[in-house]
């Protein structure tokens, strides 16, 4: 079956966060991981059949709909779950904020990252351990010495790992966790794992979630996952994390209490759908966002002062200028809307990701070649 990405949907004048934020200017919008595709059409069906029955009252998760997650991470990682691991959240973040108020205890995370890392733990009152991936020629990787240093300065109980990395693309290796797991049973650690990016992997392979390493980081893991990304359904409201573990269990629930709405039931809809219905689009989708990838990865090799590392997940670029002061406004004023490195980091003006800049070539390639052209067009003109 065919899939139409390349249609440019007018999302203007509209409710879009993404497309309101330079409204009047002619600025192509590409900065939150917001795509601008249609949902795959099952999921459209499913909405409009719930929508003709008329009733919208208070609703919850229901039997088809939990076996629709369970199925979907035994086929797609291998993974099998219990229902009763399953926590529905109305969105992600939610789960960063309550994983934050659930373990007691500063947290560890690495940057640059997105972020609601950064925010949500100081919205909980803990106090907050970054520490810096390494970048190198190849691209970035965990700097696990700096890590070690910062678990045995600040004592930190809870470890929030992105996973695949927004924004520098990186899936880890099943290595690489390895020694992440090791480092959290040494540290006793909880670690929460957002794992929302895990379905566009653009390099090939299969995700491996955090808590099929082994029994014991399972025990130690909130997982966080929703269809959001994948399908394009954010404004939908629908997350879930999946806490194996009774005791951490009860804790994450007991942080939402009097705070977490229930979750949207047509967010419910579409998770059931997309996963039952949406594989087909979701390999077309992410084929088509490699194309994407592979064209933001060859202008970018001809613009002076750029330079990207590989993008293994996500539909996210994370470019590197030099020479340019303020980057995320130079290319705003050229036409095209880019998220601020500094966003992803700590400090301020001065830090060390304000030379750097997130696309989001989840879009039409119409679009997206004119917002490189116009990168180029500024950068030649400079």
């Amino acid at each position: 079956m065919g899939f139409d990405f390349d249609t440019v949907i007018d999302r203007s004048g509209g409710d879009s966060i993404k497309w309101n934020k330079y409204a009047g200017r002619d600025v192509l919008p590409l900065w939150v991981a917001d795509m601008d595709f249609a949902a795959p059409p099952a999921v459209i069906e499913a909405l409009h059949r719930r929508v003709d029955h008329g009733v919208f009252g208070y609703g919850g998760p229901w039997p088809s709909l939990v076996e629709s997650v369970q199925e979907h991470l035994e086929r797609e990682y291998g993974w099998r779950i219990e229902a009763e691991w399953i926590v529905w959240l109305p969105g992600l973040v939610t789960g960063l904020n309550v994983a934050c108020r659930a373990v007691d205890g500063p947290v560890l995370t690495a940057t640059p990252v997105y972020p609601p890392f950064l925010s949500s733990p100081t919205l909980s009152g803990r106090k907050l351990a970054p520490v810096s991936l390494a970048q190198g020629d190849g691209g970035w990787s965990w700097d696990f010495v700096a890590t070690e240093k910062a678990l045995a300065e600040s004592a930190a109980k809870l470890f929030l790992l992105c996973h695949p990395h927004n924004p520098v693309g990186r899936v880890w290796r099943e290595d690489e966790l390895a020694r992440m797991a090791a480092l959290a049973e040494r540290h006793e650690l909880v670690v929460c794992s957002d794992e929302i990016h895990c379905d566009l992997m653009l390099a090939g392979g299969r995700h491996r979630p955090f808590a099929t390493l082994s029994p014991q980081a399972a025990a130690r893991s909130i997982t966080l996952m929703a269809p959001s990304k994948t399908f394009n359904i954010p404004g939908l409201g629908c997350a879930f994390a999946v806490i194996p573990d009774a005791g951490l269990r009860r804790d994450f629930r007991h942080a939402m209490d009097g705070i977490v709405p229930h979750v949207n039931i047509l967010g419910l809809v579409a998770c059931e759908a997309a996963l039952r219905h949406g594989g087909e689009w979701r390999v077309a989708m992410a084929d088509y966002l490699r194309g994407n990838r592979d064209r933001v990865v060859r202008a970018v090799a001809g613009m002076p002062g750029l330079k990207m590392a590989p993008v293994e997940a996500t539909c996210l670029a994370w470019i590197e200028t030099t020479g340019i002061e303020h980057p995320a406004r130079f290319f705003e004023q050229a036409g095209v809307g880019l998220s601020d490195g500094r966003d992803f980091g700590l400090g301020g003006p001065g830090d060390a990701y304000a030379r750097f800049v997130r696309l989001n070539f989840g879009c039409p390639r119409t679009i997206l070649d004119r917002a490189l052209e116009r990168m180029a067009q500024a950068l030649s003109d400079l």
